[in-house]
């Protein structure tokens, strides 16, 4: 990786964040820059803790030359993924390695003070013992979120959430950055990060409660031009019909295809099913009716998404959320849909798999977040001047 010969302190640390140890000579080799620049960053990142000399190297005569380290373990990141009942809470290094997590009851109607306060004091308990300094928030939230701000817009399923300005109330117990997204992004971000890095083009999809998805492009989340991508749920679904929507609107993916959707069609055939998991509970169990069911909630998807499939290109769907759990059946269905609608040349390399990360995608997602923006060579570089 050859860097600019006027390579900041935080350039040179994303170098070393590949866990690989180096000497200064090497380094000066790697980035092309003076050997006293080299000298002068790294004396920076060691005095910020942000890099360590893990030893002596090989002597080629004389003293051993040290070797340099990024020490992911000198500040500390506060994650959380929240959901309509639930949160997984996390405390991660800068390498977004989970140290200590914590899942919760919650109501999300109960309100943004009552769960905000909830994992604040939650994050406390988890922090305090460990002695390190905090590098960031990141939340993941059940809704839309205007990312620049921080602060849902709209969402269906938050009463008393619109508007809200999540960081300040959440900075306000910790006077650090506080990053704030919808949580289908941020599963795409965990999954990206932990599970396929070198993926450039790819979709990762919840089916659960709602539907919805993220998407990474050029090695990047793509959360449109106000943050609404991805909103593959309210997409209109082939064969719908005019089912009812919580939307409004009628006819859209989440009304046959989502959990409840599923759940509600085995009910009208007798089948006693509400949730998501009295679906999968029954194909686990071997019920007919529910997987196939399932399936052609699989093909409806899949319908949706082979015009994603046309338009973005990826090389790489992430099936998640509750539904998956019901395993092969959801994803013949997608495959199936799929593959027989979209060209070729669009699917020749696609790979359809499902979540490696399961539950814990969105909360890796927003400790990934702000690793990002705490790591990145502006912000860094700001800090160590």
């Amino acid at each position: 990786m050859q860097i600019s010969p006027s390579a900041s302190p935080g350039e040179l640390l994303r170098l070393l964040r590949d866990g690989q140890a180096r000497t200064r000579a090497e380094l000066v080799t790697e980035t092309g820059l003076a050997r006293s620049t080299v000298r002068a960053r790294l004396d920076s990142l060691v005095d910020a803790g942000l890099v360590t000399d893990r030893g002596n190297g090989a002597s080629t005569g004389g003293r051993p030359a040290s070797r340099f380290v990024f020490n992911a373990r000198s500040r500390l990141v506060l994650a959380a993924e929240v959901g309509a009942t639930h949160a997984t809470v996390a405390v991660t290094d800068l390498a977004g390695e989970p140290l200590t997590t914590e899942r919760l009851a919650l109501d999300i109607a109960d309100g943004p003070d009552a769960v905000l306060g909830l994992l604040t004091k939650t994050w406390r308990a988890l922090v305090t013992p460990l002695g390190t300094p905090v590098a960031g928030v990141g939340i993941g939230l059940p809704g839309p979120v205007e990312h620049s701000t921080g602060r849902p817009t709209n969402p269906p399923i938050m009463p008393g959430w619109n508007g809200y300005d999540v960081p300040a109330r959440v900075a306000a117990d910790f006077d650090v950055p506080v990053l704030v997204d919808n949580e289908v992004n941020l599963m795409a971000l965990g999954e990206h990060a932990r599970c396929h890095p070198d993926e450039q083009h790819m979709m990762v999809v919840k089916v659960a409660t709602g539907i919805g998805a993220g998407l990474i492009s050029n090695g990047e989340l793509h959360r449109g031009a106000v943050g609404a991508a991805g909103d593959l749920g309210h997409i209109l679904a082939p064969g719908a019909g005019d089912a009812p929507c919580r939307c409004g609107n009628t006819g859209c993916l989440e009304a046959v295809a989502s959990g409840p959707a599923v759940a509600a069609r085995l009910s009208e055939a007798g089948i006693e099913a509400t949730t998501s998991a009295d679906v999968v509970a029954l194909v686990q169990s071997g019920n007919p009716v529910a997987g196939q069911a399932v399936r052609q909630a699989g093909r409806d998807i899949g319908e949706v998404l082979a015009g994603c499939v046309s338009l973005f290109n990826p090389s790489l769907i992430v099936i998640g959320g509750s539904l998956s759990n019901a395993g092969e059946m959801l994803l013949a269905g997608v495959r199936e849909a799929i593959y027989r609608r979209s060209l070729p040349l669009a699917t020749e390399h696609l790979r359809i798999v499902p979540s490696q990360t399961a539950d814990n995608a969105a909360m890796l997602g927003a400790a990934a977040m702000v690793v990002q923006h705490a790591l990145s060579p502006v912000v860094l570089d700001r800090q160590l001047v």
